[in-house]
């Protein structure tokens, strides 16, 4: 499987790019799957459901399934956070993993970049960061700038780049 990670501080536009390259490679015909990282507390399942009880209740992992989908809850209960290598581990093989957040692990990545937000570049500092999609123009940056909405040649950097 390959790898390609979208970086950046947070409201810079991750989460549209992901899905927009998500969209953008499933259309040239590969498999594509995603991993999120979330700073915070967060829950997929709803109070009062089935599943939600069950993890309520103690349940390490929770597994729902229908005749559509199914989805695996695993709860750390106060073990350390796993690694983005370790999760790799349980995604089923895709032509491609994109991963949203994860910015200090040694995987290429975009870093998405909005001059709005007043952060620095991640990519000044991680040399994994292989394009800078940004809104503004950067000069002097010792790696590629696109367009932030251009998807289309986002995708194919990051399709050279990983042999696709």
């Amino acid at each position: 499987m390959k790898i390609w990670g979208v970086a950046g501080w947070k409201n810079v536009g991750k989460t549209g790019l992901m899905e927009r390259l998500v969209a953008e490679f499933t259309a040239r015909g590969l498999t594509v799957s995603t991993i999120k990282h979330a700073h915070h507390a967060f829950d997929v399942d709803q109070p009062g459901k089935d599943s939600y009880r069950h993890r309520t209740a103690g349940a390490q992992e929770v597994l729902v399934s229908s005749g559509a989908r199914w989805a695996l809850m695993h709860e750390l209960r106060d073990s350390a956070e796993p690694t983005l290598d370790a999760l790799l581990t349980r995604i089923s093989p895709v032509d491609l993993v994109l991963v949203e957040g994860f910015k200090r692990e040694p995987h290429p990545k975009v870093e998405a970049y909005r001059a709005e937000t007043g952060n620095p570049l991640i990519a000044t500092d991680d040399p994994n960061v292989r394009l800078v999609a940004s809104d503004t123009d950067l000069p002097g940056l010792d790696r590629p700038v696109l367009h932030l909405d251009d998807t289309k040649a986002i995708a194919d950097f990051i399709a050279a780049e990983l042999g696709l």
